[in-house]
């Protein structure tokens, strides 16, 4: 696709460094950074990452500071509550905290006994019941769990899960295959671990466990043990999760393994699980899990405002970023006990807040409505979206895109783009257009196969249909080259990423943030003066749910 170019931005005008008559042949272009957009998102940044803000936690008088801030930013700009009269949508969730360590027997041929929770399992459950108690119910082994008709894939033919407990694994079947299936090593959402939890209560399973293996999951086993202790939080619903299996787990590989050799199979699992002829195989023992929990019940918000479009208000282009994070925690070596979240997410409400500024600044105003949506929860499972996506304020058939802001690296300006899930849908495109112009490259996922395109908020907007862009800061650095970036990535992901040194410096330099965030409010720019919507690539797995939802 072609951009047409956007007099509003000197983004899409390729800068000429001044040059004589003498010397024409040698003129280059360089993009240079918005100063005024760089300044707002570093001023956001230092009220948002501030200690008083209490890491931002949700339920914590750090969260009542956070959307206050916001919601006020929104009312100066003079956008106009996005949620009938309200700047605020309330996201209820619940708080779950184990009571005690979950059991967890395996009878039968396999017999396993004296298996620890945390190490060789895990098991949770969304019910929101004090006490679930899964007995004696049998293991079937359902290869990978997947029901994808546009593959002409489906593990649970002829299979009758009613009161069994599915085994599956991890990933996609084409994950390092021998011939190519679905899209090889890249994951689509039919190989995250959430999608497997949510198709075996469909099929009305009274379990499902999940096989670990390391490289299909992209983490070791000890991330799964950490990520399930202590309280979790989900949304509240109608039914209290009466629609989800009683356990949803994982067990370690080595468990897989014995369990599958007391049904006779013996060779490479996912082997196994690949076959053509493959049909879910009874693995011949029981399984008993019971689990204690405490609830707590508590509201969130999300904060949304909304600039009304000038001749088709009715259709919305909506940014999103998340406000939230851990909130206080244990102490670093420092003795610093706030994580401030400065990168991850205060970059990203400081960029959508920037782009707001620019398009009640611009001259035009757009065809189309903006909608600007700050999420809560993101840190707990993206739940602040997943509310949205659920409970949409505007119709997601009239919802043209989502363009998701999360985490902006801070050393400046680079010469490249990251699209997160490169090859999902035509929002790329333009990315790609833009890039063009200004003699960027982008760049998709360097792991394909840990499925990055399935863990921010843009997600939810992608599983309803709504096309979804997550793009980032890339790693060249424009002015010290990409291993001075890679470096500076690298040390945020080991020494700042989700601990309380990811904190507000004055040395800060958002001129990258200033640059993505251009290129998103550009992109926001030509979507609002389109009458087409963006659609889905071939082969994507949300193209289906748009195709039936979309008006013409």
């Amino acid at each position: 696709m072609k951009l047409n170019a956007l007099p509003v931005i000197a983004l899409f005008a390729a800068l000429s460094v001044s040059c004589n008559s003498n010397d024409k042949k040698q003129a280059a272009t360089k993009h240079v950074a918005d100063t005024a957009l760089a300044a707002d998102i570093k001023h956001h940044i230092a009220v948002l990452a501030n200690d008083s803000l209490l890491g931002r936690k949700p339920f914590t008088k750090g969260e009542d500071k956070t959307i206050a801030y916001i919601s006020s930013e929104f009312k100066k700009l003079g956008l106009e509550p996005g949620n009938n009269g309200s700047y605020y949508q309330d996201v209820p969730m619940v708080e779950v905290t184990p009571a005690a360590a979950p059991t967890f027997q395996v009878s039968g041929k396999a017999n396993l006994t004296g298996l620890r929770s945390g190490i060789d399992f895990v098991a949770t459950t969304r019910r929101e019941m004090a006490t679930v108690d899964l007995k004696n119910s049998p293991l079937v082994f359902a290869g990978f769990g997947v029901v994808a008709p546009e593959y002409n894939w489906n593990d649970y033919k002829g299979l009758d899960v009613k009161g069994k407990t599915v085994v599956v694994l991890v990933n996609d079947p084409g994950f390092k295959a021998k011939e190519r299936l679905f899209k090889g090593d890249t994951m689509t959402y039919y190989g995250r671990w959430t999608y497997k939890y949510e198709e075996a209560a469909r099929q009305g399973a009274a379990g499902v466990i999940i096989v670990h293996q390391t490289e299909p999951a992209s983490y070791p086993f000890s991330v799964i043990g950490n990520s399930n202790t202590g309280a979790k939080l989900y949304l509240q619903q109608a039914d209290k999760h009466m629609n989800r299996c009683q356990v949803e787990g994982w067990i370690t590989e080595d468990v897989a393994k014995k369990l599958l050799a007391g049904a006779g199979i013996s060779e490479d699992m996912r082997d196994y699980a690949r076959r053509k002829d493959f049909k879910a195989v009874p693995l011949n023992s029981n399984i008993s899990v019971s689990i204690k929990n405490k609830l707590k019940y508590s509201l969130s918000h999300n904060v949304i405002a909304t600039l009304k479009g000038s001749t088709t208000p009715n259709e919305y282009i909506l940014y999103s970023a998340h406000w939230d994070h851990f909130g206080v925690g244990k102490p670093d070596a420092k003795g610093d006990s706030i994580y401030n979240g400065a990168i991850d997410n205060a970059s990203g409400v400081a960029a959508i807040l920037g782009v707001a500024k620019k398009f009640v600044q611009a001259k035009e105003k757009p065809k189309r409505s903006i909608v600007f949506l700050a999420v809560t929860a993101e840190e707990q499972g993206l739940l602040g979206s997943e509310y949205y996506g659920t409970h949409p304020v505007y119709p997601l058939n009239k919802t043209v895109a989502n363009l998701n802001i999360d985490a902006l690296s801070a050393f400046g300006e680079t010469t490249d783009l990251s699209i997160t899930g490169k090859g999902q849908n035509d929002l790329d495109d333009y990315v790609e257009a833009i890039a063009k112009q200004n003699d960027w490259t982008v760049t998709g996922d360097a792991t394909p196969g840990s499925g990055s395109y399935y863990r921010s908020d843009h997600f939810n907007f992608a599983k309803v249909g709504v096309p979804a862009l997550d793009m980032h800061t890339g790693v060249a650095s424009a002015d010290k080259g990409e291993n001075f970036g890679k470096d500076k990535e690298k040390d945020y992901n080991e020494n700042r990423y989700h601990q309380p040194s990811d904190e507000y410096t004055e040395e800060m330099n958002t001129d990258g943030m200033a640059q993505a965030a251009d290129v998103m409010y550009a992109i926001g720019v030509k979507l609002a003066g389109e009458n087409t919507f963006p659609g889905w690539k071939k082969g994507s797995e949300f193209k289906a749910i748009r195709d039936k939802s979309i008006v013409k």
